[in-house]
């Protein structure tokens, strides 16, 4: 499915709004107003010093997003962020606690260099902008993705990301799920393998983001510098890293199949860096995993790259606030 010609400039006189994409890789900040996207910045996100580090990360982002608009953060009507999770909430407010970027959750053994274990984030943002409205990512590309791209119309629908880690956003009746605590969708922490050589940052040991997640790959085939070189070899031809590959996309297929059969959706919309930048080579293996098991849940169910592309991540935050 190609990707939707999309504006995303607000109404005309529409104050503007700021949109912050928070990754276990890299914190992104934009601000949209009538004339659509401006000043965006990023930075990798900050993994050091006080608990309170990464909120102070993206209330400097906003502001040198806001600089390079040409704009005062004090006209943003309201502020989306779109976060890696899962949350905690303390207070009535979302705190983050990321695997990917919380070192206390699995200790030393996962490298990260600090030992958080929840990091405030809506308090903070609350004190500075009048209108906050944060939600997971995998939530937040489903709604950019049904409201833009690959799953326009469609009410039973999940959106997943294969990158640093594994996210998911789901859609049951046209009613996206959210769950307690806004945790709806955290598939990457289910088990779905015998296999238990790799640790998540969640502390769990073998469970589907430990075993495909792009972060994860280089600590389990250290011939390999990152998740790319694996899928560049198997998409050359080379027989060890093309068996590294297929197990990786029976792990990740069992992971689709549990959704569709639980759910009974009808369409999984699929981005993130791992998978977008290797699609043609990952979409036929993931969709075999499908084909042929139980065709009463199973069929009439359609795996398609998403619909924004590799811009989904960009206008997660978008949706929320827009």
């Amino acid at each position: 499915m190609d990707a939707l010609r999309v504006d995303f400039s607000l109404l005309p006189g529409a104050a503007p709004v700021a949109c912050v994409d928070i990754g276990g890789t890299k914190v992104a900040v934009s601000v949209f107003d009538e004339r659509g996207g401006r000043g965006r910045v990023a930075e990798p996100t900050i993994k050091q010093g006080s608990p309170d580090a990464l909120s102070r990360q993206v209330l400097a982002l906003v502001e040198r997003s806001c600089a390079e608009a040409g704009i005062s953060p004090g006209s943003l009507a309201a502020v989306g962020v779109s976060s890696c999770g899962p949350f905690a909430i303390k207070g009535g407010m979302v705190e983050v606690v990321a695997p990917n970027i919380c070192g206390g959750l699995a200790g030393h053994a996962r490298g990260l260099p600090n030992d958080w274990v929840s990091l405030p984030l809506e308090a903070p943002l609350r004190q500075a902008f009048a209108r906050v409205r944060i939600e997971n990512d995998g939530i937040a590309a489903l709604e950019a993705e049904r409201r833009w791209g690959a799953l326009q119309g469609v009410d039973n629908c999940a959106y997943l990301t294969w990158s640093t880690g594994v996210g998911v956003g789901l859609c049951v009746d046209g009613r996206v799920l959210r769950g307690k605590n806004g945790n709806a969708g955290h598939a990457g922490h289910m088990f779905v393998s015998d296999n238990s050589d790799a640790l998540c940052g969640c502390g769990n040991v073998g469970d589907l983001e430990a075993l495909v997640a792009g972060n994860a790959l280089p600590r389990r085939f250290s011939a390999y510098p990152d998740a790319a070189s694996i899928l560049i070899a198997a998409s050359a031809g080379d027989a060890s890293a093309a068996a590294i590959i297929d197990e990786l996309c029976r792990i990740m297929g069992r992971a689709l199949y549990n959704l569709v059969v639980t759910l009974d959706l009808e369409r999984i919309s699929l981005g993130g860096s791992v998978f977008w930048h290797h699609r043609d080579y990952l979409l036929p293996r993931l969709r075999a995993q499908l084909s042929g098991k139980m065709a009463a849940l199973t069929d009439g169910c359609e795996l398609v790259p998403a619909g924004l592309k590799d811009q989904v991540g960009d206008y997660a935050a978008l949706a929320l606030v827009a």
